[in-house]
C-alpha cells in the first residue's frame, strides 16, 4: 500500500490502520536470501534462487507462510509446490490438445527428474507458463533433496497426475465440462488439493518436527487440502466461469429444489446465475455449495490440533482461518457473482497474528461460523442444514476450550474460570471433587507406602533380634563346650597323676 492509501485507510478504517501498523511492525518476515541462511534456504545456489523467484511469482498467499518454515522445510516445500504448480499448469492449458496432454501428465513424476527438462509449448496467456520455460531449475534442486523428502513428492505426484489426466481426458473428448454429482466433486478436490495435504504430512514427518503418525493421517490431511479447495472454488466462480472453467457440481446449481424455492426453473447453465433477475435462486445455490466446505472444518480443527511445531502450525492454519474468513465473506453477497473478492488487508493481517495457538484459531472458526449462521434466513432451503453445520463448530469448539474457561495472563495458574458463567460453578465443584479424590487416592498410596517401611523395619528388627538369639546361644554353646572339655581333662590329668 502507498503513503496515499495508508492515509486513505488513517481517516476513513483508522482501526484497520492500527492493525496493519502492528503487523508491519511486530510480524517478523524470514528473509531466506540473508546469509546465515543460506545453509537452509539455497540462497547461494542459482538453481534455488530461480527457484524463490518462481514461488513468489506463482503465489504471493503461499509465498508468505512457506518462508516461515523452520530450517530447510521450507526450501522442501517450496520445490513441493512448484512441482504440483508446474504439473497443474499443463492441466489447465485449454491449448494444448489432448494428445498431447496425455503423455505430459502421465509422466510427469519423470520429467521432473529428467535433468534439464523444460517445456515451452504452453499457450501465451498461461499465467505461469515460464516457471515450465526454465524448470530445469526446479529438477536439478530436486536432486539435491534427501530420499525421504524425493520419495514423498514424487509418489504425491504420480498420485495427483493420474487424477488430472483422467479428468483432463474426460473434459476434452466427451465434450462434458462439467461435474455432475458431489462425490465427483471431492474427488476432483482430492486429486488437486487433498493430495497436497498428505503429501504436506509427510514432508513434516520426514523433516521430524512432527511425529511420524502425522503421515497416516489421510482423511483430515485430505480435509485440510478439500477446505481451501472449496473456499477457492467459491470465491473464483465468475473468474472461473468466464474461462468456461465449471468447478461446482451440476448437481448443487443445476438442482430443481434451489429453483422452485425461488419459483423458477432449474439452471441449465452456471453462467445463468449471474444474470439479472436470478439472484435469489443463485443465491440458494451459492449457500449449499458453502455449506458442503463447512462440512471440512472440523476436521481441519482435529488436524491442527496435532501439530507441535510452531512454524508448521501457523503455515497450516494461516490459510484455514483465511479460508473461513474468505466463506463468509462470501456467504449471501451477490457481488461474489460479479467478481473475485477478496477480505480486506487489515482483516487478513488480524487473521495472521492471532493464528498462532489451536484455542485461538478454534475460536476464529467459530466466530465466523456465528456470522454464517447469523445471516442465513429461514427461506434458505439450506437454512436448517447451515445451522448443524456452524453448531457442529461452535461445538467442538466449545468441548475442546470450553468458552467460561480463560487462560491466565501474567503467570499465576494456567486457567481461570470466568465467575459470570453459571458453567464455572459446575466446573470448580467437579475440579474440586478431583481434587479431593486425588488427595484421597494420595493420602491412601503415602499410608500404603508407610505400612510397607513399617513393616519391613519390624521385619528387619526381628531378624536382628534373631540374630542375638542365635549369637548368645552360639557364645554359650561355645562356653559351655569349653568348660566341659576342661572338666574332662583335668579329671583326666588327676586320675593319671595322683592315682596309686
Amino acid at each position: 500500500m502507498g503513503a496515499l492509501s495508508m492515509l486513505t485507510l488513517l481517516v476513513t478504517h483508522p482501526m484497520e490502520f492500527r492493525i496493519l501498523l502492528q503487523y508491519w511492525i511486530w510480524h517478523d518476515q524470514r528473509d531466506v536470501s540473508a546469509p546465515h541462511e543460506h545453509e537452509y534456504t539455497g540462497w547461494n545456489r542459482e538453481s534455488m534462487r530461480k527457484s524463490w523467484g518462481f514461488l513468489d511469482l506463482t503465489s504471493r498467499s503461499f509465498s508468505a507462510v512457506i518462508k516461515q518454515l523452520e530450517g530447510d522445510l521450507a526450501r522442501v516445500v517450496c520445490l513441493y509446490y512448484l512441482v504440483l504448480r508446474g504439473l497443474d499448469t499443463i492441466e489447465d492449458d485449454m491449448t494444448l490438445p489432448d494428445e498431447k496432454k496425455q503423455p505430459l501428465l502421465r509422466n510427469f513424476h519423470e520429467l521432473t527428474l529428467t535433468p534439464g527438462w523444460t517445456f515451452t509449448e504452453n499457450g501465451p496467456n498461461e499465467a505461469d507458463r515460464q516457471l515450465l520455460v526454465e524448470y530445469n531449475h526446479v529438477v536439478d534442486e530436486l536432486k539435491l533433496l534427501s530420499p525421504s523428502y524425493l520419495e514423498v513428492i514424487i509418489d504425491i505426484t504420480k498420485k495427483m497426475e493420474a487424477g488430472m489426466a483422467d479428468y483432463a481426458h474426460k473434459a476434452q473428448t466427451t465434450g462434458s465440462v462439467y461435474l455432475e454429482k458431489v462425490e465427483e466433486y471431492d474427488l476432483y478436490c482430492h486429486y488437486v488439493a487433498g493430495l497436497v495435504g498428505e503429501g504436506l504430512s509427510g514432508l513434516f514427518a520426514a523433516s521430524g518436527k512432527e511425529g511420524e503418525f502425522l503421515a497416516g493421517q489421510l482423511e483430515l490431511s485430505n480435509s485440510m487440502g478439500l477446505f481451501l479447495q472449496k473456499t477457492n472454488i467459491i470465491r473464483d466462480f465468475r473468474e472461473d466461469v468466464d474461462q468456461q472453467r465449471f468447478f461446482w457440481p451440476r448437481e448443487i446449481w443445476g438442482s430443481e429444489e434451489y429453483g422452485a424455492a425461488a419459483g423458477k426453473p432449474a439452471f441449465k447453465e452456471m453462467n445463468e446465475m449471474y444474470l439479472p433477475g436470478n439472484e435469489k435462486q443463485a443465491d440458494y445455490v451459492q449457500s449449499a455449495m458453502i455449506l458442503n466446505a463447512l462440512c471440512h472444518a472440523t476436521d481441519a480443527l482435529d488436524y491442527l490440533r496435532l501439530l507441535k511445531n510452531q512454524s508448521v502450525f501457523c503455515f497450516c492454519a494461516i490459510p484455514q482461518t483465511m479460508a473461513i474468513a474468505t466463506l463468509e465473506l462470501c456467504f449471501k453477497n451477490p457481488a461474489m457473482l460479479q467478481r473475485n473478492i477478496k477480505i480486506r488487508k487489515a482483516e487478513a493481517a488480524n487473521l495472521i497474528m492471532r493464528s498462532k495457538n489451536p484455542r485461538d484459531v478454534a475460536y476464529i472458526f467459530r466466530d465466523y461460523a456465528q456470522k454464517i449462521h447469523g445471516k442465513c434466513g429461514p427461506d434458505d432451503p439450506s437454512f436448517i442444514k447451515i445451522a448443524a453445520a456452524c453448531g457442529r463448530i461452535e461445538k467442538w469448539c466449545e468441548d475442546q476450550y470450553p468458552s467460561f474457561v480463560r487462560m491466565a495472563e501474567g503467570g499465576g495458574q494456567s486457567q481461570q474460570f470466568d465467575p459470570l458463567d453459571p458453567r464455572s460453578i459446575v466446573a470448580q465443584a467437579d475440579d474440586e471433587r478431583q481434587r479431593s479424590a486425588w488427595l484421597e487416592k494420595r493420602k491412601k498410596e503415602l499410608m500404603d507406602s508407610t505400612k510397607d517401611v513399617i513393616k519391613a523395619v519390624q521385619q528387619q528388627d526381628q531378624a536382628a533380634n534373631n540374630f542375638e538369639v542365635i549369637k548368645y546361644v552360639g557364645l554359650a554353646f561355645v562356653l559351655l563346650t569349653i568348660v566341659t572339655m576342661g572338666s574332662v581333662y583335668g579329671i583326666i590329668y588327676y586320675l593319671d597323676h595322683f592315682t596309686v
